[in-house]
């Protein structure tokens, strides 16, 4: 049995779910290979071969790579796939972008959103938005399979894995990369951060979406947001959170007029702490809060912020 982790980076460095997918990986075998696709990531591959349990980092370098399309990707995954029983992603836009084309041209069923490994043929993954845990068991010769990176630890630096390097020449694709639009942040990153301020529909207008950033700068917090705050307009989609957005569990999660829809539970219910603010008593948001606080956001939130900054 082989496993070979797909990682997910920016060009500079590894990212953090990436590392959750490799502990993972080591639960079906004591070491894992790991694949890096792009163009001049030496210093990637280097940050990725420090890390417990990696046997091999597998560099595929090429100019196509360099904004790693699901359809460059994937083919640059398969110069290798044959080697490998297990093959492994993060439940990511990337890794959900990226797997189910390699597991079509393996002819085999993808595995999605695993949460936890019984062994190598059975995976637990939920359904029905989390309301449900189904155990999966699959025969196929070759297992594709995404992760979610919130319930594994990440893995140890404390490796000195190998580096091998192949050149991917850029094969047949009809996509073609036009350009890149990405949202510059100082705070933390959603899928990683420890605390996670979500703003909801009652707040109002995109306007009044600066009383969650006001207290996210205090708290030094990553901003997030429902999906009914993003369908508004309020903010960009990368601030989603729940089922259709980024799944998240840090150790504090504050969620500020958010009613507590069962799509947004399923992104942020494993977080450690939860806090509720919604002046709905009845918000299904507080059958899974730790901590709730039935008011108007509009008064509390502000107070809550002088209080933290002093």
């Amino acid at each position: 049995m082989r496993v070979l982790v797909v990682a997910e980076h920016d060009g500079q460095s590894i990212k953090v779910a990436t590392l959750n997918t490799i502990t993972a990986g080591l639960v079906l075998n004591n070491q894992v290979d790991v694949v890096i696709c792009g163009h001049n990531i030496d210093a990637v591959a280097a940050e990725v071969a420090k890390t417990a349990g990696v046997e091999k980092v597998i560099q595929i370098d090429g100019a196509a790579l360099v904004y790693p399309m699901a359809e460059t990707c994937e083919q640059a995954i398969m110069m290798i796939a044959a080697d490998y029983t297990h093959l492994l992603a993060p439940a990511t836009t990337f890794g959900k972008n990226v797997m189910p084309r390699i597991a079509a041209k393996l002819d085999v069923m993808q595995i999605s959103d695993v949460i936890k490994i019984h062994s190598p043929e059975q995976f637990d993954r939920p359904i029905y938005a989390g309301n449900a845990i189904v155990t999966v068991e699959s025969q196929d010769a070759k297992k594709v399979m995404t992760i979610r990176p919130t319930v594994f630890d990440k893995a140890n630096v404390g490796g000195q894995a190998a580096i091998e390097k192949k050149v991917f020449s850029g094969m047949q694709t009809n996509a073609t990369f036009v350009k890149l639009e990405e949202s510059k942040s100082e705070r933390p990153e959603l899928a990683s951060a420890n605390v996670v301020v979500s703003g909801g529909r009652g707040l109002g207008s995109k306007e009044n979406f600066h009383i969650i950033d006001d207290l996210a700068d205090v708290l030094g917090a990553a901003v997030g947001a429902s999906r009914a705050a993003v369908d508004a307009g309020y903010v960009p989609n990368d601030y989603q959170v729940g089922q259709t957005g980024k799944v998240v569990a840090p150790d504090l999660y504050i969620a500020i007029g958010i009613s507590g829809a069962i799509q947004h539970l399923a992104g942020m219910k494993e977080s450690k702490t939860i806090i509720a603010i919604n002046k709905d008593a009845d918000a299904p948001i507080f059958q899974i809060a730790d901590y709730g606080f039935v008011g108007d956001l509009f008064d509390v939130v502000p107070k809550l912020t002088q209080s933290f900054k002093k």
